[in-house]
């Protein structure tokens, strides 16, 4: 029995094909410096938190759109933030991985043709 053959392609409009591949790569995160990346203190007994439930979310979000584990998260904030010129401490992977258990992130991505845009400023993150 014959394998059946696989239907061949011939892209006809090079550079419309060549601008959304690299649309496909196309990457966007804007950081609102105004952002409250620390912790506020709660009034309860105990240490309060370091980071703000923001900073949580935004290494977590960028876990998950990357599929990366929690060291190299920490890292990619680490240089993104530095990219952007912001002095902010980014949260270890113990604190990542003890603060996602009670964070719920969700991320309506339903996937597109175009670019990427991240937006985090005080309201939250949106994609």
């Amino acid at each position: 029995m014959s394998r059946p053959t696989r239907p061949t392609y011939r892209t006809r409009n090079w550079p419309a094909y060549n601008e959304a591949l690299k649309r496909r790569g196309s990457l966007t995160i804007w950081l609102d410096p105004d952002i409250s990346w620390d912790g506020v203190p709660t009034g309860r007994r105990g240490r309060q938190q370091t980071y703000s439930d923001t900073a949580i979310q935004t290494c977590l979000t960028m876990k998950v759109l990357f599929g990366m584990a929690l060291r190299q998260t920490t890292g990619f904030v680490e240089s993104l933030l530095r990219l952007v010129g912001l002095d902010w401490t980014v949260p270890d992977f113990s604190t990542l991985s003890r603060r996602q258990k009670t964070l719920a992130v969700n991320i309506p991505y339903p996937g597109s043709n175009g670019p990427l845009h991240l937006l985090i400023d005080g309201t939250g993150i949106k994609v």
